[in-house]
This record gives C-alpha cells, sequence and structure tokens, in this order.
C-alpha cells in the first residue's frame, strides 16, 4: 500500500496577486481554460468552512487598518495555507468523509492562528484531489502585520508542519510525516508544472498517433502535419527541462540514438539540445514528472529521418523568408 501524507503548504500574497487568487478560491470566473484540472461540472459539491465577509483585499485592508499597522507597499497582506493529502488517501472516503478531515485540520489552524483574520476557508472538490484553500490576515497576536513572523524561516516551517502532522496524526493514524523540504533541499513544484506536463503529454500522444505506421514510403506524406506538431512540442519539451531544472526533479539522459540523430542533422540537434539533459540531477520524489518527461522526449526519437529533414528544410525556408523580408 502507497504512503498517505497529510500536506501543508503556504503562499503570501501582496496586493496585486490577492483578487486572482480569490477569483480562483471563490469559482467567480466563468470558465477556467488555464486550468484543466478544474470541472466545473462538480463546482456545487464546493464548500465553505469559513464565509468570507467581503471582497479579499477589502477585508484585508479593513483589517490591517483597525489594528493600525505599519504597512509597506510591498508588504505581505494576505498568507494562503493550502491544505491536502495524497490522492490515496481520499481514494474511497464520502464527501462527508473529506469535509471531516478538513475541518479538523482548521482546527489546527486555528490553534496557531487567531480565527479573526481569517479571510475564506473553501474545499475545492473540483479538482483532482481535493484541498482546502485558507487565506488569513498575517497579524500577529500583538496586532503587527507580519507574514515572515507567523511564517517564518524554513526551520520554522518545517515545524508547522511537523505539528500539523502530529495533530492529524491523532485523528487519521494511517498519515505519515514525508520529507521536509530542509531535508530534501527541494523547492516546493507548483500545481502548474504539472498542469503543463499534462498538456504536453496530450501533444505527446498526437505526436505518437502519427508516427503509428509510419515508413519511409508513407513518411513524406505525413511529414507537414508532424512538422505542425514538432513547433510547438519541442519549445514545450525545453521549457518542462528547464522548469524539472528549477525544481531539482532528476531525470535521465536522452537513448543513444539520438545522439546519431543530431549528428545528422545540425538544425534540429540545435533545437533538441534544448529538449534534453545530460547531467542526472539527484532523485526525488515526483517520478511521474520525470518519466512523462523522459516519455516525451523518447517520441522524439521515434521520428524518421526523412520527417526530421522535411521539418529542418521547413524551418530553413521560413528563416531564409525571413531574411528576404527584413532585405526588402
Amino acid at each position: 500500500m502507497k504512503a498517505q501524507y497529510g500536506i501543508l503548504r503556504f503562499k503570501k500574497y501582496k496586493g496585486p496577486a490577492i483578487s486572482p487568487i480569490e477569483a480562483h478560491n471563490e469559482r467567480t470566473k466563468e470558465q477556467y481554460a488555464s486550468n484543466p484540472d478544474i470541472d466545473t461540472n462538480r463546482s456545487r459539491y464546493n464548500l465553505h468552512l469559513v464565509q468570507p465577509q467581503g471582497r479579499y483585499r477589502e477585508e484585508a485592508d479593513r483589517m490591517i487598518a483597525a489594528a493600525h499597522c505599519r504597512v509597506r507597499k510591498d508588504s505581505v497582506r494576505v498568507v494562503e495555507a493550502l491544505v491536502t493529502a495524497s490522492p490515496e488517501f481520499f481514494k474511497d472516503k464520502t464527501n462527508r468523509e473529506i469535509r471531516a478531515y478538513f475541518a479538523y485540520a482548521l482546527k489546527f489552524l486555528e490553534g496557531r492562528q487567531c480565527p479573526d483574520t481569517f479571510l475564506s476557508a473553501v474545499v475545492h472538490m473540483d479538482e483532482k484531489t481535493p484541498h482546502l484553500h485558507l487565506c488569513f490576515v498575517p497579524l500577529t497576536a500583538d496586532g503587527r502585520l507580519s507574514a515572515k513572523e507567523i511564517i517564518g524561516n524554513r526551520k520554522n516551517l518545517v515545524r508547522w508542519q511537523d505539528e500539523f502532522w502530529q495533530h492529524m496524526v491523532k485523528q487519521y493514524p494511517e498519515l505519515e510525516r514525508g520529507e521536509s523540504a530542509s531535508q530534501t533541499g527541494r523547492e516546493h513544484i507548483p500545481p502548474r508544472i504539472f498542469k503543463e506536463m499534462t498538456q504536453l503529454t496530450k501533444q505527446k500522444e498526437q505526436l505518437d498517433a502519427l508516427l503509428v505506421g509510419i515508413n519511409p514510403f508513407n513518411g513524406k506524406s505525413r511529414a507537414a502535419e508532424i512538422s505542425k506538431v514538432l513547433d510547438s512540442y519541442i519549445p514545450n519539451v525545453a521549457r518542462m527541462r528547464d522548469q524539472l531544472r528549477k525544481y531539482n526533479v532528476a531525470f535521465t539522459k536522452t537513448a543513444a540514438e539520438n545522439e546519431k540523430l543530431k549528428e545528422k542533422n545540425k538544425t534540429l540537434s540545435a533545437s533538441l539540445d534544448k529538449a534534453k539533459e545530460g547531467s542526472v540531477l539527484k532523485r526525488l520524489e515526483d517520478a511521474k514528472l520525470r518519466q512523462d518527461y523522459e516519455a516525451a522526449v523518447q517520441t522524439l526519437n521515434r521520428i524518421p529521418k526523412e520527417v526530421l529533414d522535411f521539418y529542418c528544410q521547413a524551418g530553413n525556408r521560413e528563416e531564409d523568408d525571413r531574411q528576404n523580408v527584413n532585405a526588402r
């Protein structure tokens, strides 16, 4: 049985970022094209444990003014606590049981931060894994605005997470304490990276479908369609490589056959260099990200030489056309 973890994370928001996070949390937008994980048909199952009394920014400013705080232009006005658990933990649980989990987690947060500073606590049931967004104004017990004092440095954050696990395990003994970021040296990977990988995987599946049954006799007829996909696929693979490197996700070298392709085609080599990484970074728990990335690169290895030649020639023609336009 896979390990199950209780999860607590924090994010700080200054003035301009407060309205977008409110729009996400309170589902005030009609469409969420940038977030394919949101199933609006399930949004009716979302529930509030703390109802917002007004707009986040306005309520935050009201609390800050009432506390007579000194505020800088770049002060953190809102802190968001994200509470969730491993997907396996929620498997087969009823909505009532899921609500009870987050209500119990909220008791922990109420013991660490004055509930009067809470702006909203909403459970999202319309994404892949249920989770709680709790937004609060970081006012200290003596009335100062200080996210730094409340959340603290990395060491203090680990203490938050340790105490959160100690609280949750009393009610949910199956939960384990994962390795802290201070031990792994890893920065939290934001959800958008996983969403970008989902989009890249869809592109990979599209490319895989075009490559089914391809051979020297029919490769030329499919080359234009494959080239069109590659125009966005190669940059997306390159961007994902950079993201995985940024967040220290380990991935392996590409296949030796791809090196041969690179030697045969200098133009494609420049693109593929961006889509691959030669050094092996330290191993982390996000094996799924790593595997999906490597699968995306391996699809490039399956593209026949004739198709690659067509793709590179098309790129060269576009470059010649641009140069001719500039020369006029």
